[in-house]
Parts: C-alpha cells; sequence; structure tokens
C-alpha cells in the first residue's frame, strides 16, 4: 500500500462503520503516541524516519479520520490519594442499562465503566482513598442505585503500570 494513499480511503473514515485500516507508519505513529502522547512532531519524525512534514500530515489525518480520538495523562492512583482499587460487577435490571451507566459515570471515584456480556451487565473501576471509603460506596450508593440488581467486587492487590504502546497488534493482524 503506498503511503501516499488518502488515510481516509483507507481508514473507512467515510464510512464509520468500518475499522481503520492502518499501515505500517501509521501503526509505528500511534504506538509512538501512546507511549508518549506529548512527543513533539520533531521526536516523533527523528524516531520513526519520516520527515516532519510527513509525521504532522499522517497525524493530522489519524485525528480526521477518528484514529486519534484525544491525548491524556497517565496518572499514579495511589500517588493521588486513591489507596484502593475494585472492579466492581454490576447485575441490573433487564433494558436499564443506558440509565445506570448513566448515574454511575457521574460518581467521581468511577474511574472507567464498560457494558459487557456474562453474568453481569456493567464492570466499573473504583478507586477510592481506603476501605471504609470503599465499602461506603458500593453499599450505600451503589447497591441502593434504582435498577441495580446485585455487585460483586473484587478488590486490586497489584497493578504493575503497563506500557501504552505494547498492547497493538503487529501490522496485517487485525483484518
Amino acid at each position: 500500500m503506498s503511503c501516499n494513499m488518502d488515510l481516509a480511503s483507507r481508514t473507512g473514515a467515510d464510512d464509520p462503520g468500518h475499522p481503520a485500516s492502518l499501515d505500517e507508519t501509521d501503526w509505528r505513529i500511534v504506538r509512538a503516541l501512546r507511549a508518549d502522547g506529548r512527543s513533539s512532531m520533531r521526536t516523533l519524525a527523528a524516531r520513526l524516519h519520516v520527515s516532519r512534514a510527513g509525521v504532522y500530515a499522517r497525524v493530522e489525518r489519524l485525528q480526521r479520520a477518528g484514529v486519534i480520538v484525544g491525548y491524556s495523562a497517565v496518572i499514579d492512583p495511589e500517588r493521588c490519594g486513591y489507596g484502593i482499587s475494585a472492579y466492581v460487577h454490576i447485575k441490573i435490571s433487564q433494558h436499564s442499562w443506558k440509565s445506570v451507566r448513566e448515574r454511575v459515570t457521574k460518581i467521581p471515584e468511577v474511574w472507567h465503566a464498560a457494558l459487557v456480556s456474562g453474568e453481569n451487565d456493567l464492570v466499573l473501576l473504583i478507586r477510592t482513598r481506603d476501605a471504609a471509603t470503599m465499602r461506603d460506596l458500593v453499599l450505600n450508593r451503589l447497591q441502593t442505585m434504582p435498577d441495580v440488581l446485585s455487585t460483586q467486587t473484587v478488590l486490586i492487590l497489584d497493578e504493575p503500570r503497563i506500557d501504552g504502546a505494547a498492547d497493538e497488534p503487529e501490522i496485517g493482524s487485525a483484518g
């Protein structure tokens, strides 16, 4: 595939129902930005052996195509005062997942919420200062919420930092 081909045609930007088709250079840029989203275009160009203009144009096209949707900082929860983390699995009343998800995502201690298949309906990543705060959140805020049938809390015992670029598939394996 030519590197000069318009990314919009390769990514399916005109058809959001189809996954993006990234070439090797696109994947290298994505992996580099996942590892360090603050990298300058100059740094990316030097690291990837691509012209600065080429990197800039590709990043811009990746953003327009919806492949890159934002940038964020990776923080250490413990250094921010969150000493305990847990995954809370929630079983909800049938057809109420949208309203429950909307309510739980407004809780500041909920860092992530996912609709899942299987025995439970939602899985939340919750971080609190201590066990008492976690207990209060689960017992008094989640379990008393309308449409919540049950919860199961799984404490996170260890959470090593994982480099964001490590989980990308090899070129050509995703499609």
